[in-house]
């Protein structure tokens, strides 16, 4: 019998300032994407959830800021095999306005190990995510 492939939305946050990026590093208990790569802040929406709430909760989680503004930008696709689980996700993407504040990871024990602003010329795609990467690219549209 084929393996059956686990199904997950997310919402990710575009978070500029000047020429940096607001981005997380990936902690081993990342269920898609592997740990140490740098990804967008986000996650999976919970049942009942709107998407646009799940960008707020997930990035006060993961950067102890909250959302001013969200706007849709895109969507995308993906597969990925991580930890015996073969995952489709749908990611759509939020250019996102915060409010003021130092970057924090406030979830302990989740799938984020750090959050920083990060200088878009200094990255590169070998320490991104493969969502990152698209994020990237759509900021350079």
């Amino acid at each position: 019998m084929a393996e059956q492939a686990r199904t997950r939305v997310s919402a990710y946050g575009l978070v500029t300032r000047e020429d940096h990026l607001l981005l997380t590093r990936l902690s081993e208990a990342s269920p898609v994407f592997l740990p140490g790569l740098w990804h967008l802040p986000g996650g999976g929406i919970d049942p009942g959830e709107q998407p646009q709430e799940t960008l707020a909760r997930e990035l006060y989680e993961e950067t102890g800021l909250e959302v001013l503004d969200a706007r849709l930008v895109d969507a995308r696709s993906y597969t990925a095999h991580r930890l015996g689980v073969r995952w489709h996700l749908v990611g759509l993407f939020y250019r996102v306005d915060l409010m003021p504040g130092t970057p924090r990871v406030v979830e302990t024990d989740g799938s984020t190990a750090e959050v920083r602003w990060m200088a878009r010329s200094g990255l590169t795609r070998s320490m991104l995510s493969p969502a990152a990467i698209d994020g990237l690219d759509m900021l350079d549209r």
